[in-house]
């Protein structure tokens, strides 16, 4: 494991609000805004993997894309290796981009079904150098071994693999530019469980070889647990915890997070746990509630939890917490 201790910080996410306007009305105006991402801060160090978990709809995939600057931040800082990238565009933006890569959740929907494989990987590395084809072969050629792909993958098309294959050729492209950074968004979920371990294992491999760092999006906490030095938990567009993983597991402190983890099925019948059952819905992201955003929904919600939003702030060493319980 890489918690990436005494080293500097690759990314740094300050502030962060990403917010989609909500159109109403005969003139299209704005009326409301959803709040996917609400002043999220973290910080990422170089080689180690950060876990961002939460339910569906909590804004994991949203702040993702929004580092990536394929959505544009309402506000808040994305500084990347030392850079503010937050507002940058054209041809910087382009730069950046080489460093910062993804890997997308759906196989099927992400790669071009008109392109052999070897024109899917290649096309990275085409647009960003002028290598002849001889040697942009040979290296498309060596990502394709390096994901545990057969060599003549490279003439096939998309729809001639399955779905575990297919995921290998995305992480083949966005490893084509040699990234500092990925950002796997839900990267097994669409995958039989029988598969999701093997591609979970090459991403750790591969870490190790290219000196990877990785933003892991994921809702399954095991799967999280499994390839994460550090876990922030998100909850309606808010870090409500981050902990290293060993602490988080071990003693979560935000209720929210103790629901989660309460909820992982443990693989020995005779270590029951006491499994917290949260009332209520998610709040919807257009109108969140007053205050902590999971008062509505907690056990042990005080008045103070209704009219002020409780800050992140450390609570234990490398543990931050965002409740007035601490």
């Amino acid at each position: 494991m890489n918690t990436g201790a005494g080293k500097e910080n690759l990314l740094e996410i300050r502030n962060l609000k990403t917010y989609y306007p909500v159109k109403g009305g005969f003139f299209k105006r704005t009326v409301g805004n959803v709040k996917a991402v609400d002043d999220v801060s973290f910080e990422i160090k170089k080689g180690e993997t950060l876990g961002l978990v939460g339910e569906s709809g909590c804004g994991k995939s949203t702040a993702g894309r929004t580092i990536l600057r394929l959505l544009k931040p309402t506000d808040g800082k994305i500084i990347f290796d030392g850079k503010d990238i937050t507002n940058v565009s054209g041809k910087t933006l382009r730069e950046i981009r080489k460093d910062l890569q993804m890997v997308f959740q759906d196989p099927y929907a992400s790669l071009n079904p008109m392109q052999m494989v070897g024109d899917i990987i290649a096309e990275p590395i085409y647009n960003y150098t002028n290598k002849p084809k001889e040697e942009l072969k040979k290296e498309v050629m060596d990502l394709l071994e390096k994901v545990g792909l057969p060599e003549d993958a490279y003439y096939k098309y998309a729809h001639e693999f399955s779905g575990g294959q297919r995921q290998r050729v995305g992480i083949a492209r966005a490893l084509a530019l040699r990234p500092k950074l990925i950002i796997a968004d839900e990267p097994v979920s669409a995958l039989d469980v029988s598969v999701q371990s093997q591609v979970l294992n090459l991403l750790k491999d591969l870490q190790e070889e290219f000196d990877l760092t990785f933003l892991f999006i994921a809702h399954d906490l095991s799967v999280v647990k499994h390839m994460s030095d550090r876990i922030g938990v998100m909850y309606l567009g808010n870090m409500v915890e981050i902990a290293d993983k060993d602490s988080l597991y071990a003693e979560p402190l935000h209720p929210y997070t103790q629901a989660l983890i309460s909820a992982i099925p443990s693989p020995d019948p005779r270590n029951k746990k006491e499994r917290i059952i949260l009332t209520g819905d998610v709040p919807s992201p257009l109108n969140p509630p007053s205050g902590c955003p999971f008062h509505p929904r907690c056990p042990m919600a005080m008045e103070q939890c209704s009219v002020t939003k409780p800050e992140l702030k450390e609570v234990k060493p490398s543990h931050r917490v965002a409740c007035h319980l601490y």
